[in-house]
């Protein structure tokens, strides 16, 4: 018997497979994404996504926040993936009510990691523009590893021991996901706590195929002290009129078990110097959180 606190997830399931399929027959008079939220994980993602949401000239994807289509469902084709962006008649009457181009958009923080997101995402969107949020990787890493032990991808509820076991879970895993489209690394995907906040790496791995004039870095900590001209300089990247600004809130925040130990925390710290020096040359100066 199915119970009654059951159904409701029953039901969404089904909503989304009929969704799904009515937006794969119309993919053709789809609008597609004129910009992406790219990464980075734990980062404040879900928050600018929904304060985007809300600009009377943007349209965000149907039924989910991320496609994930450039990074794990790439084989399912690009039909499939304009099935989930509003009809274009709906753009055009956004257009015809403001007197601007009406854009959609989504948010998935794995296309920024993944070895094979930019380049596809290149030839697709050929126009698209990235915003790509970074912050304090130290207190990113911490975040990810209770995100994902809440979420049941993570056993190990030792974030000090899931580090050490970073190296093993990682070693050669993305070179796999470059050489071959059809893999999938769920540790890649899931695990990698350190990895993720070598922000400039990746960065400079999308800037190989998307210019850097259409990509923007974001510091996350910036965003939640002072979301207004954040969100400002996010409006004026992507040419959007500056109309009503939105109750900005955060989303996806965790409550915090125990603290990190105080050894992780300086090893951490020491080991993203480089990176985090690296990326002053993203940002036009020193990570806020190095300051």
């Amino acid at each position: 018997m199915i119970t009654s606190s059951r159904v409701p997830g029953a039901v969404k399931h089904i909503v989304h497979l009929g969704s799904r399929s009515y937006g794969r027959l119309t993919s053709g008079s789809r609008m597609l994404p004129s910009f992406l939220i790219a990464g980075g994980q734990r980062c404040g993602t879900t928050s600018l996504y929904r304060a985007l949401a809300e600009h009377p000239v943007v349209l965000k994807a149907v039924l989910h926040k991320g496609v994930h289509y450039f990074d794990t469902s790439y084989g399912r084709g690009l039909s499939w993936y304009r099935g989930h962006f509003p009809r274009n008649s709906a753009g055009h009457r956004v257009t015809e009510r403001h007197g601007v181009p009406a854009q959609t958009f989504e948010s998935s923080p794995y296309y920024l990691y993944h070895p094979q997101a930019a380049a596809r995402i290149a030839h697709d969107l050929p126009e698209v523009r990235l915003i790509a949020l970074v912050r304090d990787p130290v207190e990113r890493a911490f975040s990810q590893h209770a995100h994902e032990l809440a979420r049941g991808f993570e056993k190990e509820p030792s974030f000090s021991r899931a580090l050490a076991l970073e190296p093993a879970r990682l070693h050669r895993e993305e070179e796999r996901l470059a050489a071959d489209p059809d893999y999938y690394s769920f540790s890649h995907q899931h695990h990698a706590y350190r990895a993720r906040g070598e922000y400039a790496r990746y960065l400079d791995q999308v800037a190989a195929h998307i210019p850097r004039e259409r990509i923007l870095v974001v510091e996350s900590e910036r965003f939640f002290t002072e979301p207004e001209q954040v969100y400002d300089r996010v409006l004026d990247f992507l040419e959007l009129p500056h109309l009503a600004r939105p109750a900005f809130e955060k989303h996806n925040a965790r409550p915090r078990g125990a603290p990190m130990e105080s050894s992780v925390r300086e090893d951490l710290t020491t080991h993203f110097a480089p990176h985090d020096r690296a990326l002053a040359t993203w940002l036009g100066h020193s990570p806020v959180w190095r300051a």
